[in-house]
């Protein structure tokens, strides 16, 4: 473990300059972290980890195929508790022992498709489940920060060419979408009700919620997912199933959707009443692909393949065009995209591939793509 740690600080104190704010923000404090071995939850242990946070992960049992389980073993000052955000007792047990500085509320069922088979159970655990997690901070007795975290699909999508702003309308018309959507309308209940920034001397809490969707990068292996049907193709020598290659999608690194998140918290340290609101996290205008786009320019990273749409009976609905508008998290925050869609299919690629020779070391992958991004911070400001 002594090797690994001394990489790990060195990875760190490599990109002091270009993140001090995370150093000091997060370095030595306690995260409570939902969904921690989720796909989105497992990067983001890595980089707490690497920051030099004590993480509190709290979710179910990762797959048995997924990044989780390739690099928890190597992952410093990671505790993990296997429970479901819809035990309430638990939940306000594990919380309240570890007395958190910050939470990420990332726990969730993400997957548009899988909503349709599991209508229910979809919103029990991503609007039921928040309001538990909402409800147990209301026992912390301490300041705390909590982002929670939902998608770009919180929007009543009509398909046009408008980038959402946070204040447009909340809607859904798959079940995903809905119940993320009445995630936000339960977060803004509870932190008008119990939380409300006018009353924080009282309280001491700054609740916020982070919009970003269509992520990509290595280590994902869901089903009914782009990049991970690509990778699983390719890697078969195998067409990649297309559905909908003319939909249009604001794809982004993991990177960027956890920079943002990272951001917004260290920023509602300093400014918790202010910043205890909504905030987009996309790519830039204009950075936005096809579906079909995005396959060539994994082919092309890969080195070989191609693809084929597929076509589905009784398909279910799945929006074709949506975007947003990041302006407020630039204006407030100072988050800017660092890594355009290019780069990051390219990266995700890189990082599949490798992971595939024999012997690899998963979680330096990990660190390599976090510290890279790190560096390329000061560069894009």
């Amino acid at each position: 473990m002594a090797r690994r740690e001394g990489r790990m600080e060195s990875v760190v104190s490599h990109s002091l300059n270009a993140v001090p704010d995370f150093i000091k923000t997060f370095r030595k404090k306690k995260i409570f972290l939902t969904g921690h071995t989720g796909f989105k939850g497992a990067w983001m242990s890595v980089w707490l980890s690497m920051l030099g946070a004590h993480v509190k992960g709290y979710a179910l049992k990762a797959e048995k195929k997924s990044l989780y389980n390739q690099l928890s073993s190597g992952l410093k000052n990671h505790q993990s508790v296997i429970a479901d955000i819809r035990n309430s007792s638990r939940l306000e047990k594990e919380l309240l022992t570890f007395q958190p500085d910050y939470i990420f509320h990332l726990a969730a069922q993400p997957l548009v498709l899988e909503s349709y088979k599991t209508p229910i159970e979809t919103f029990d655990v991503n609007v039921i489940g928040t309001a538990r997690l909402l409800d147990a901070v209301r026992k912390l007795k301490k300041p705390c920060v909590v982002v929670v975290v939902t998608t770009d699909k919180v929007y009543e999508n009509i398909e046009s060419d408008h980038a959402y702003i946070e204040t447009d309308k909340l809607g859904g018309y798959d079940p995903y979408s809905a119940s993320k959507a009445a995630a936000e309308i339960v977060t803004s209940s509870f932190r008008l009700s119990f939380f409300h920034p006018e009353r924080y001397a009282e309280h001491k809490k700054s609740i916020s919620t982070a919009r970003a969707g269509n992520v990509i990068g290595g280590g994902d292996y869901a089903e009914n997912r782009i990049v991970p049907d690509i990778f699983r193709a390719l890697a078969a020598s195998k067409p990649v199933p297309v559905r909908n290659p003319e939909a249009v999608r604001p794809w982004q690194h993991v990177l960027e959707s956890l920079h943002g998140y990272l951001t917004l918290a260290s920023s509602q340290n300093k400014q918790p009443v202010k910043l205890a609101e909504s905030f987009n996290f996309g790519p830039r205008a204009g950075d936005t692909a096809t579906v079909a786009e995005l396959v060539n320019l994994a082919v092309g990273s890969w080195g070989k393949g191609n693809y084929k749409p597929v076509k589905q009976i009784q398909a279910r609905h799945e929006a074709g065009l949506l975007r947003l508008d990041i302006s407020k998290a630039g204006n407030l925050l100072a988050w800017k995209p660092k890594w355009d869609s290019s780069k990051a299919i390219d990266k995700a690629m890189s990082w599949y591939k490798k992971s595939l020779e024999k012997n690899c070391d998963v979680l330096a992958l990990c660190e390599g793509d976090i510290r890279e991004y790190m560096e390329d911070l000061d560069k894009v400001r």
